[in-house]
């Protein structure tokens, strides 16, 4: 970037600080922290240029990843957004999505570990999804939340469902598909009529997380999900497997943002809990 660019805030920035910088008609956006955020913005480069190479969606390309002494940086390309609003905004987003879910991998996980929002992310790889999501998305959330103090029925249905999770799965074998990873309305939008996503948590797994994680907090254009549907169908048992999927999320809100998740981790669980008893 040049000296001579000038800086603007801009939202972006909920973890770390986000800036516009511009230097004539060229604009890029910035991503600062303190040297040891270095891990996380190397992750999210990483993560965006799995997406890239997919050629799915619109996504910023990296120009640079770094740290000093004094900072960590991640440079993006700058890029002009505006969120899915329309139904054929929908329709397109879900086709990306359907083709995006199309690029597969031969086990569950990533080469290495990486981060959803500020948590690490475990991506250990295995050869059966039920034992990932279990090992690798609920245990190490159900443990950091013992850690917090968040004890009492949320770890007693918590523990039942990671030792019994793969009897959520006995007609159910999803493909290790290519996910985002972190797909909320947040973290999409349009660009130049094309949908376009961006800090991902990328890693390859039962495409029903992605769709989830966007049921989960909305905001996509009603158009989206059937649209989805039509272009890569659903397997019967989604509106069950959805929850679980979800509870990851929802665990992970409670250990980073506090109690007011509480109520509603401990619900989704024992309501998990009990239809695996059923």
């Amino acid at each position: 970037m040049p000296p001579s660019a000038s800086l603007e805030s801009v939202a972006g920035g909920s973890i770390h600080s986000a800036y516009r910088a511009q230097d004539g008609d060229r604009c890029w956006f910035i991503k600062t922290d303190v040297p040891g955020a270095l891990i996380r913005f190397e992750s999210e480069a990483a993560g965006l240029a799995l997406l890239a190479e997919a050629d799915c969606f619109r996504v910023p390309r990296v120009l640079s990843c770094g740290s000093d002494s004094v900072r960590a940086w991640l440079v993006l390309e700058w890029l002009e957004l505006s969120p899915p609003a329309t139904a054929a905004e929908g329709v397109q987003f879900a086709r990306c999505l359907a083709q995006l879910h199309g690029r597969c991998g031969a086990e569950f996980g990533l080469a290495h570990d990486n981060f959803i929002g500020a948590s690490p992310q475990r991506n250990a790889c295995a050869g059966a999804w039920p034992y990932f999501f279990a090992q690798q998305r609920l245990l190490p959330q159900l443990e950091w939340a013992h850690s917090k103090g968040y004890r009492g029925p949320l770890q007693t249905h918590g523990a039942y469902l990671v030792e019994k999770l793969a009897g959520f799965f006995v007609d159910h074998r999803p493909q290790a598909s290519l996910l985002h990873g972190d797909l909320w309305i947040g973290n999409a939008a349009m660009c130049e009529g094309k949908p376009a996503i961006f800090d991902p948590a990328v890693y390859y797994g039962d495409r029903e997380t992605d769709l989830a994680m966007a049921e989960l907090f909305g905001g996509f254009p009603a158009a989206f999900y059937p649209a989805y549907r039509e272009a890569h169908p659903l397997a019967d048992g989604y509106e069950q497997r959805k929850h679980l999927y979800n509870l990851y999320h929802v665990l992970n809100h409670l250990n980073l943002f506090g109690r007011g998740y509480l109520r509603q981790a401990e619900r989704m669980a024992a309501m998990l809990a009990a239809e695996l008893r059923s």
